[in-house]
């Protein structure tokens, strides 16, 4: 069975595509390489094009009887968003509508979409149940939803099935050293952390220590990439299998503050990690933790953070 992933050269793209081969899918990687990486490749092949190219795009289709769509392509930086609103909104919305558009020219396989914590904005509630209000805070939040929701009205209107899988924090790497976390720029904590305890980078900076936690930094809810991969794989396998279209958090429902991240990649390292104190981000809630359906938390093999932060260290340490 021939599945097209959007996206699938980046961070958790490519994780999820070794995670369909190993469950006997056949990946084909749709990625202009803007973000992603072209080694990070080798599970099936790579299609270089632009998502919101529907000539190229249809091609694919037609020339690799593709079966199924796993849509993880899209600009992810919240800072950016803000700063460049109409780039976010023509690549993460434009571009969706268009595959929603020849998806349905050829049928319409079934999708699983690359959602984001970031639709729900400032919670009233923690940890975040599904049912949540959805009200974004910043144009990157925003698009997100709109694609959530384009996705539901073609569900309702034509037919689709799909799975809507709204991710806290993504972290990690493959335990099995074939994929790592890297992304240009690099702005995720943990790959950060690990850099300034190894020294191939300054000192981290974090930002805020006033924040009404027992420690007094922010809180969120770490996901280990391979975990996310696998639940894909299922959402797919649960779709192909006749169930209706479902939405789920993506998060273990357990919360680590920046503090007790740091304190494990020092542990880890062996070298505690050298940090300076700045003020806080505006839009930085103090707590995201997910309340992920049972099902979820019975699939997760890394829950613990000391096993995620293992396997980043590993990806992250230069070669001898």
């Amino acid at each position: 069975m021939t599945i097209l992933v959007t996206g699938g050269a980046g961070f958790i793209g490519s994780h999820t595509c070794k995670a369909l081969a190993l469950a006997g899918f056949a990946p084909v990687v749709f990625d202009n390489l803007s973000t992603g990486f072209r080694h990070n490749v080798k599970w099936g092949p790579l299609v270089v094009g632009d998502l919101g190219d529907a000539r190229a795009l249809s091609q694919v289709f037609a020339g690799h009887r593709i079966e199924g769509v796993l849509h993880f392509a899209a600009s992810a930086y919240v800072g950016v968003s803000v700063a460049q609103p109409l780039e976010y909104y023509r690549n993460n919305v434009a571009t969706t509508l268009t595959l929603l558009e020849v998806m349905r020219e050829h049928g319409f396989p079934t999708l699983v979409f690359s959602s984001s914590c970031a639709t729900y904005g400032t919670p009233v509630e923690v940890p975040i149940p599904v049912t949540h209000a959805q009200k974004p805070i910043n144009p990157y939040g925003w698009t997100k939803l709109m694609g959530e929701r384009m996705i539901l009205d073609a569900c309702h209107a034509h037919g689709l099935r799909a799975a809507i899988l709204r991710y806290f924090n993504a972290a990690g790497a493959d335990p099995e050293g074939d994929l790592r976390e890297e992304h240009d720029p690099e702005t995720h904590l943990l790959p950060l952390a690990i850099d300034a305890a190894l020294g191939t980078r300054g000192a981290l900076q974090v930002f805020g220590d006033d924040y009404p936690t027992p420690d007094g930094t922010c809180i969120r809810d770490y996901i280990h990439v391979s975990d996310l991969a696998a639940l894909h794989v299922h959402a797919l396998q649960r779709l192909r299998a006749g169930a209706p279209t479902f939405i789920r958090n993506l998060g273990t429902g357990q919360g680590h503050s920046v503090k007790e991240v740091l304190e494990a990649v020092g542990k880890a390292t062996g070298t505690p990690v050298p940090h300076e104190i700045r003020a806080r981000r505006e839009g930085d809630p103090a707590a995201l933790t997910a309340i992920p359906d049972p099902e979820t938390a019975a699939r997760l093999r890394f829950a613990d953070l000391s096993r995620l932060v293992a396997t980043a260290v590993a990806g992250r340490r230069p070669a001898p």
